[in-house]
């Protein structure tokens, strides 16, 4: 692996032709990620998840590696352009109220046939009977289990607000009205369990907090492994060929891999690791998307002014949820003015060496949204740019 300094180096000569703002995919990086999920996903298939990384040209070069089958998606409308564009195993992660795209998976037996959709209420399936529009196509089914761990007595929750199922009976009884009602077939059962697999156990500088995430993790690991075998055997008493059961994420591969229960895991996240992905004990990647902005000022000794940056991600406001300057190594916001809309102070030793149009290279937050700020995405192979690829966003697709 390359030292930094390394890795500046090469993304500066590989750009050099290019004005920022700009984004790029170190490849080299992106397919040892890809090879590392493999590995610790220990023989169970790895599906893509799309919203990490929001790049048709990228999906197909994953999903071409061993290892690697099927995308979990996270609209409607994206899942219909996807198995449009030929990917023939897509599940949506998500429920939906896009009733013109339910219309349309009802009434074309090959989208009906690559989607599989998210339900975790009845009313859902109300929903999609009342947007068919005449379709009569089977309307493929995933069941979504709750992950969360609750303590003293259900006071305490830890894990997302997800689906509402979860105990054995609740997803068996949905299981059974899923299957006596015609145009409906259940396929699937989802259960991710974001409080493992996106919240890291290693914190720097909070060693206390980070013992107290280690700990409710084992406690959730033990305590979902056990809900979730007895929930599969519940659901399989009513759907005996059930396709899949998949769980799990880029933070909890391996754990999620190694229960009998799960037959395929989720990651997406892995493949660009982005800052939030730094800390953890269970694995680390080589971050492969970044993105750089131009040094437009230089206001003082110490201080430079790069363009735009601002680039928050989804989730609870906080600093973790910003960009952080990457390379040069060793800048770091103004506390007064952080990541702005149109420019961004840079503060730090590293600034007095950076001259009116040298790149600041930055990490995104979280790994696909940083798509949603760029039009195409940069392939860099060694110190060349060896393609260009258009993100969801360069082919006109926004989703959400």
């Amino acid at each position: 692996m390359n030292s930094p300094a390394a890795d500046r180096a090469r993304y500066d000569r590989a750009t050099a032709h290019l004005d920022a703002p700009l984004a790029i995919v170190d490849l080299d990086a992106f397919d040892a990620n890809a090879d590392d999920l493999v590995r610790r996903a220990g023989g169970k298939p790895v599906r893509v998840a799309s919203k990490s990384v929001r790049c048709r040209a990228l999906l197909e070069r994953v999903l071409a590696r061993p290892g690697f089958a099927g995308i979990m998606s996270y609209t409607l409308a994206e899942s219909l352009w996807l198995a449009r564009s030929g990917f023939e195993d897509v599940l949506l992660a998500y429920p939906s109220a896009d009733r013109a795209g339910f219309a349309e998976l009802a009434n074309d037996a090959k989208l009906a046939g690559a989607v599989t959709v998210m339900v975790d209420d009845p009313a859902q399936l109300e929903l999609i009977d009342g947007a068919r529009d005449g379709g009569a196509e089977e309307i493929r089914v995933c069941l979504e289990l709750d992950t969360a761990l609750r303590l003293f007595g259900g006071r305490v929750r830890v894990g997302a607000l997800r689906s509402p199922l979860r105990e054995p009976a609740q997803l068996a009884e949905l299981a059974r009205t899923v299957s006596a009602r015609p145009g409906f077939r259940v396929v699937g059962l989802m259960a991710y369990e974001g409080h493992v697999a996106g919240v890291g156990d290693a914190l720097a500088g909070r060693p206390l907090r980070s013992r107290v995430i280690r700990v409710m993790q084992g406690a959730a690991r033990r305590e979902l492994a056990a809900r979730r075998a007895e929930v599969v055997r519940a659901v399989r008493a009513v759907v005996p060929d059930l396709e899949f059961v998949n769980g799990g994420g880029t933070g909890s591969v391996q754990q999620t891999a190694a229960e009998d229960a799960v037959t395929e895991v989720a990651a997406g996240s892995g493949l660009y690791v982005p800052r939030l992905f730094d800390n953890y004990t269970s694995f680390s990647g080589r971050p492969a998307a970044l993105f750089a902005q131009p040094v437009v000022r230089r206001p003082g000794v110490g201080v430079v002014t790069v363009l735009g940056g601002g680039y928050p991600a989804s989730g609870a406001a906080g600093a973790d949820r910003l960009p952080v300057p990457y390379l040069p190594q060793g800048l770091r916001y103004d506390p007064q003015e952080g990541a702005g809309e149109v420019q961004t102070p840079l503060l730090g030793g590293p600034a007095d060496d950076l001259l009116i149009g040298d790149r600041v290279w930055f990490r995104h937050a979280k790994a696909g949204e940083l798509c949603e700020r760029f039009d195409t995405l940069h392939l860099i192979e060694g110190d060349r740019v060896t393609a260009t690829a258009p993100t969801y966003r360069g082919e006109g697709r926004t989703f959400l």
